[in-house]
């Protein structure tokens, strides 16, 4: 994209335009529009192509932006997947803001069993039934949430693509290595399950963008 090769710096960075710190990595950056794009005006390019009506910051700025200034914005739906210990919910944690919802089965198992790291069966019923009324919300957008954040493994590029259709949602993928996940697993309760987890993950894992 024109603005973003335009915006990249000598040493290879695109710097957030608000707070003036490099964006590592490519998921985290948004282009926001100082003129809010509405059904009105979003096929005026004037306004939704033009550069000088976008900047370029990073996805925990562009929420800020909205949360302070009280600004318009449609709920809006990330499905954040990657492998087990990738980082996928330190990032959502880093990035979300006041009234954002966080879809993660992770964490309903620990609220349910009071341990996200034993997944008796006895329980999962429980467990995917309160994660699809979470899902249910966010696919009719019931409620008066801000971001919703939908976090997952989901190595199935078909089951990717399901679940961006029916959300209506974008994808971020944290990418991180086999090497790192696997160094990771070693601080874990279990570390040769969790090391289990994450080879079956890397094993059917399909590249590719929906």
């Amino acid at each position: 994209m024109t603005i973003i090769s335009d915006r990249t710096k000598d040493d290879g960075f695109i710097y957030d335009e608000v707070t003036g710190r490099p964006i590592l990595r490519m998921y985290d950056l948004i282009l926001h529009h100082k003129k809010e794009l509405t059904p009105e005006n979003v096929n005026d390019y004037n306004v939704s192509l033009n550069p000088e009506n976008i900047m370029v910051v990073s996805h925990k700025t562009h929420n800020l932006i909205h949360d302070n200034f009280n600004t318009y914005r449609r709920q809006q739906v990330f499905l954040v997947y990657g492998a087990p210990l990738s980082g996928k919910s330190i990032w959502v944690e880093s990035n979300k803001g006041p009234g954002d919802l966080i879809v993660d089965i992770n964490n309903i198992w620990q609220c349910i069993s009071g341990d996200a790291g034993t997944k008796d069966n006895r329980l999962k019923s429980v467990v995917f039934k309160i994660r699809d009324t979470e899902l249910e919300a966010v696919r009719y957008r019931l409620g008066k949430w801000n971001n919703a954040y939908i976090i997952g493994g989901y190595p199935s590029k078909i089951e990717r693509e399901r679940i961006l259709q029916e959300m209506g949602a974008r994808e971020i993928f944290i990418d991180e290595t086999r090497d790192t996940c696997m160094e990771r697993a070693e601080t874990t309760a279990d570390p040769e399950a969790m090391k289990k987890y994450i080879a079956e993950w890397f094993d059917r894992f399909e590249i590719g963008q929906a």
